[in-house]
């Protein structure tokens, strides 16, 4: 007999991943509130001040530089008609192909007291020594900043860009008319207008920003993200690790709290005649030149010479980079990679469809509590992971100790750990991209496929999944890729003798020896492309 499902079928599917995914936050919040005379009273008295102080000032000070990078430039390209305006409409996303702390190294080499760059200068005008000249330290709080606003900078550029493009072309011609020139009119129109967008894109560099681990380590900048890893290796203590991550939970409520704070009483309407492909204007000269040097700069400095050196490095290394580690490496990223795509498409769509079935408004909150880790980092998502998973080890070997068997770290030393880790922080990505597709398909459909006897399994199957295809390819490349990128939770979730390309590159970078793993480095530049392409495809295709 063929099992039929029924709505209450679909809802305890809804619930149990909703539930079965937002519990490493509420074991992260319990834990955060349990006493720890030791460790965490000791970092408090000492660091911990300090850490708080630098993860504000990067915060900030990524947010501020990103917005001095993207606005400008996401203007140009959505108002402006100068030289190779078509091109940078897609090459500025391409340093989010790029991890942070392939920048951080790159740049480390390149501007280092022995790197080339200084070499150079001390050939052409004879200095000697350190004392003969200054050079800045690209080591420190500020080099931390700049190396990650140029890598996130792509988010606000992306979606200030999309603001621009969907504003009225009346309102920017009534401000011309007024007597307001370009610039003029992008502060007093477009500017506030994109307003809404442009704290959502901070809010969410920011939060990206906090979640850092590789670049701040790797340059000795610490932060609350670092803090966390050092506690937990350092002093083993998951409850100290806990309290410390509830600190950064708290920085970002606080930061949705302002983003949603921005937008009360917001609320802009536009009649629905946008800017079309033809740009407002037309940059002639100076300024033609003056705009398409400022995008060659950032996208040199953000691709194209941290791309060029890492190419460099796989020429020149290729015999010590190509080898079984690799293929090894390689493969492991992906099975993990794969297998956390198929769960997170898989699930998002049954807590989806339950969602489009019912017409209660709690049919929401299955989907948003599986969604809630997303915004965790990834150091903090590996503590909240490793509290119920050592807890129910915990409790299971006690009980099976009656028996003489105790099978050990089954859970949180084994690849269930990394792939539930995973899983908890990219479902919403899945879950975002699986919904807005189903948001496309008329009800009319399912009416239709109802009449003709079809039940909701079959309707979901024979209906909706052909038409989803393109979403659930979207949706697990996404997926895919970030799984590929991930690094902080691999580092700590990861079982023993266990490593992924991202950990792999990240042991080279720690070891100031990159070139070895330049071709593993290289390689997830060129996965991490892939989304981009599909992204700038999908634009041009509803441009068309």
């Amino acid at each position: 007999m063929r099992f039929k499902f029924s709505l209450s079928s679909w809802q305890l599917i809804a619930w149990t991943t909703g539930l079965g995914l937002s519990l490493p936050l509420a074991f992260l919040i319990f834990e955060s509130l349990q006493s720890d005379p030791n460790v965490f009273n000791h970092l408090w008295d000492t660091v911990l001040w300090d850490y708080t102080r630098n993860t504000l000032v990067l915060i900030l000070g990524v947010a501020l530089l990103s917005c001095l990078i993207a606005l400008p430039l996401g203007w140009l390209v959505a108002c402006c008609d100068f030289p190779g305006r078509k091109h940078f409409e897609w090459a500025l996303m391409l340093p989010l192909a790029m991890p942070t702390y392939l920048i951080a190294y790159v740049y480390t080499d390149l501007l280092d007291y022995a790197g080339p760059v200084q070499i150079q200068l001390r050939q052409w005008f004879g200095w000697q020594s350190p004392d003969d000249y200054w050079f800045f330290d690209i080591r420190t709080l500020g080099g931390a900043i700049v190396m990650i606003a140029l890598v996130l900078y792509p988010y606000l550029f992306l979606i200030f860009k999309t603001a621009l493009k969907e504003q009225s072309h009346k309102l920017v011609q009534a401000a011309h008319i007024m007597g307001h020139g370009p610039v003029a009119g992008f502060f007093k129109v477009s500017l506030p207008l994109a307003r809404g967008a442009i704290v959502a894109a901070i809010t969410l560099i920011s939060m990206e920003a906090m979640a850092d681990f590789a670049t701040v380590n790797y340059f000795a900048v610490s932060t609350l993200t670092t803090a966390v890893y050092d506690t937990w290796f350092g002093y083993y203590s998951l409850t100290a690790a806990a309290k410390i991550s509830g600190i950064m939970l708290l920085i970002l409520f606080l930061a949705i709290i302002i983003e949603r704070y921005s937008r009360r009483n917001r609320a802009v309407f536009e009649r629905q005649t946008q800017l079309s492909g033809e740009p407002l204007y037309t940059l002639k000269g100076a300024k033609a030149l003056a705009a398409t040097g400022f995008a060659l700069v950032i996208l040199a400095l953000a691709f194209a010479i941290p791309t060029a050196v890492l190419v460099s490095y796989a020429f020149n290394y290729f015999d010590q980079a190509w080898n079984d580690e690799f293929f090894l490496y390689a493969w492991q990223s992906l099975k993990i990679a794969t297998m956390v795509s198929i769960l997170a498409i898989t699930l998002s769509i049954l807590v989806v469809y339950y969602q489009r079935l019912s017409t209660a408004r709690y049919a929401l909150w299955p989907g948003r509590l599986a969604s809630t880790g997303y915004a965790l980092p990834g150091t903090v998502l590996a503590i909240a992971v490793l509290l119920p998973l050592t807890s129910l080890e915990i409790g299971i070997n006690d009980w099976l100790a009656q028996y003489d068997y105790q099978p050990g770290l089954f859970l949180s030393g084994t690849i269930f750990a990394i792939v539930f880790g995973y899983l908890v922080r990219f479902y919403a990505i899945a879950h975002g991209a699986i919904e807005s597709s189903f948001s496309r398909i008329s009800p009319s459909l399912d009416m239709a496929s109802h009449s003709m006897g079809r039940n909701e399994r079959q309707t979901l199957l024979g209906v909706h999944i052909p038409i989803l295809k393109r979403g659930i390819l979207t949706a697990a490349l996404l997926v895919f890729i970030e799984c590929m990128k991930e690094l902080p939770a691999a580092l700590l979730l990861r079982p023993f003798n266990f490593e992924t390309l991202a950990t792999h590159v990240f042991q080279y970078v720690s070891d100031e020896q990159l070139e070895l793993a330049s071709v593993s480095a290289l390689f997830i530049v060129l996965v991490g492309l892939l989304p981009l392409y599909f992204i700038n495809r999908s634009m041009e295709h509803s441009r068309s």
